[in-house]
């Protein structure tokens, strides 16, 4: 598959997501982005933006197998991974797998559940794969998790851990649609959801090459230099209590290059990672109490950094440097 035939896939795909998601070109972009990485998505706001319709849109637009897992204070790990159930007539223990078993997992409101489940999910985020009882089960390919949560702040809700934040390849915040198109939305809803109307763009096995051709996009030595020195800066900030990990580095790297794809370049530019900066980084930095207090975010910092660091002069095609 050649670059542009990929940005053209891709695009379909958004296309078909934001006419459910109206007004969030740049949100529902950002998704797929991850979707092509094998990333995992938190989506965050208050409720009733359509967080739950965005990942219920994507996994009817790419042709994978769908579970909901609604997360409470009473879930039990079980009833996410699976239970292994004695068989009187065999005498054996059966497994039975729970909903983690799916391509797309929808875990909506994550964090109303407690640590114990939602613990349940680092495995499968992180190697895909899930142990119960012992035994190791593979999940399907492709995977991933589009979780929702709402604002810490509400009643009823956990922190989600610094472990699960980071597994997460971005955190993104959809907010209030604009007066134009929350009309648009109402105008669309009048008689029927569009939700019902939305078609398979692609399969699944389209999806699995599409993340192959995405890892060829050529990245230069100066832009990975680049991306460790923006995660670098962020655990050498005063502001900072705990910075970016490696693997947000890798998230970043991973991003870029899918950006690149579906712009239709085959080489990654500085600006495809200033873009993509924000939804990959800013929610696995811990700021500070000091500079909490003093209400400085953990975006406001990335701003400051993306100012300080040197952005490289290499601009490549190919491969090659010009």
């Amino acid at each position: 598959m050649q670059v542009q035939d990929l940005a053209t896939a891709v695009q379909r795909v958004i296309g078909n997501v934001e006419r459910v998601i109206v007004g969030k070109a740049e949100s529902v972009a950002f998704s797929l982005i991850a979707v092509i990485c094998h990333g995992h998505i938190l989506i965050e706001d208050v409720p009733g933006v359509g967080k739950t319709v965005l990942t219920k849109a994507i996994a009817r637009s790419i042709g994978c197998s769908f579970k909901r897992i609604q997360f409470t204070p009473d879930l039990l790990p079980s009833d996410v991974t699976g239970v292994s159930i004695y068989n009187q007539k065999n005498g054996n223990f059966e497994f039975r797998p729970g909903p983690i078993m799916a391509q797309i997992v929808l875990a909506d409101e994550v964090n109303r559940a407690t640590p114990k489940t939602q613990s349940a999910l680092l495995e499968a985020m992180e190697e895909n794969q899930i142990t119960v009882d012992g035994v190791t089960y593979q999940l399907p390919q492709p995977f991933m998790v589009m979780a929702t949560q709402n604002p810490i702040e509400y009643e009823g809700t956990f922190p989600l851990p610094e472990a699960q934040l980071d597994r997460f390849m971005m955190n993104i915040k959809l907010g209030y649609p604009q007066p134009t198109a929350e009309v648009n939305i109402l105008d669309s809803q009048q008689h029927h959801h569009p939700l019902d109307d939305i078609a398979q763009i692609m399969t699944a096995e389209e999806l699995l090459q599409i993340q192959e051709q995405v890892r060829t996009i050529h990245v230069d030595p100066s832009i990975r230099e680049y991306i460790v020195a923006i995660a670098n800066a962020t655990r050498n900030h005063q502001n900072i209590y705990l910075g970016a990990s490696p693997r947000g580095s890798l998230a970043l790297f991973r991003a870029a290059q899918a950006l690149a794809a579906i712009r239709g370049r085959s080489y990654v530019i500085p600006d495809d990672v200033k873009a993509l900066v924000k939804p990959t980084l800013a929610h696995r930095i811990i700021v500070t109490p000091a500079a909490r207090v003093r209400s400085i975010s953990s975006t406001a910092i990335l701003d400051e950094i993306l100012q300080s660091v040197p952005v490289p002069n290499a601009w490549v095609s190919g491969g090659k440097g010009r």
